[in-house]
């Protein structure tokens, strides 16, 4: 999978990609991630990739130009584009799990007081991660691209992925390690039994009890 990030910021993204999994996946070649600074596809003496808008109204608009050439250039048969704003569906696992299948995905931040409309005909989808603002779309980039990398084939351990918030519209069950007991809590009698059948039975009835209690909602949907 290669994704392709659109950015007035590239510097932004250098902790991303030289960290953790997403490091090791790169390496591993299991993904592909370019930053790519749309700046450089200015047209303007001065690089300048944003105007105030028409009508007038606080803050700068990000111009057309720059990004539908970046585009031009980029973009391929195989190219699925997000432009991120509040406007959008709000991401969620079942999201993550589809764009993970895409062989080329192409990411806007957008920046300032937000996009010239028309660049929005440039998207297969509009995105939002919630009901909040940002400075911009590169946290947001971040986050999806470290969701989507996690559930490529190799780079996490699949025993793990099944087990994870989210599956089956269910919280994960909670989990222990050493000490069996500190400061008057102890691990549940049931995780040291060695019973793998009654701690799988256990870990189902506590996510959905957990789940009931903490996000009614996801039983709902």
């Amino acid at each position: 999978m290669k994704i392709s990030i659109l950015s007035l910021f590239p510097h932004m993204f250098d902790s991303l990609l030289n960290e953790s999994i997403i490091k090791r996946a790169i390496e591993n070649k299991k993904v592909e991630i370019e930053i790519i600074d749309f700046r450089k596809y200015s047209k303007l003496s001065n690089n300048q990739v944003d105007d105030t808008p028409y009508g007038g109204g606080a803050g700068m608009v990000l111009r057309c130009e720059p990004i539908f050439d970046c585009i031009d250039d980029i973009k391929t048969a195989d190219s699925h584009i997000v432009i991120l704003s509040p406007e959008g569906t709000t991401y969620n696992q079942t999201i993550a799990k589809r764009l993970s299948k895409i062989k080329h995905l192409i990411i806007i931040c957008g920046h300032y007081e937000g996009f010239d409309e028309r660049i929005k005909s440039l998207a297969d989808e509009i995105i939002s991660i919630g009901d909040f603002i940002l400075t911009g779309g590169e946290l947001p980039a971040m986050m999806i691209t470290d969701s989507i990398t996690r559930l490529l084939d190799g780079v996490i351990n699949k025993d793990s992925l099944d087990s994870e918030s989210f599956n089956e519209n269910l919280l994960d069950y909670p989990v222990y390690t050493k000490p069996e007991a500190y400061r008057g809590m102890k691990v549940p009698e049931i995780l040291l039994s060695g019973n793998h059948q009654k701690i799988d039975e256990y870990r189902q009835n506590e996510r959905i009890r957990i789940t009931r209690e903490k996000r009614k909602d996801l039983m709902e949907d």
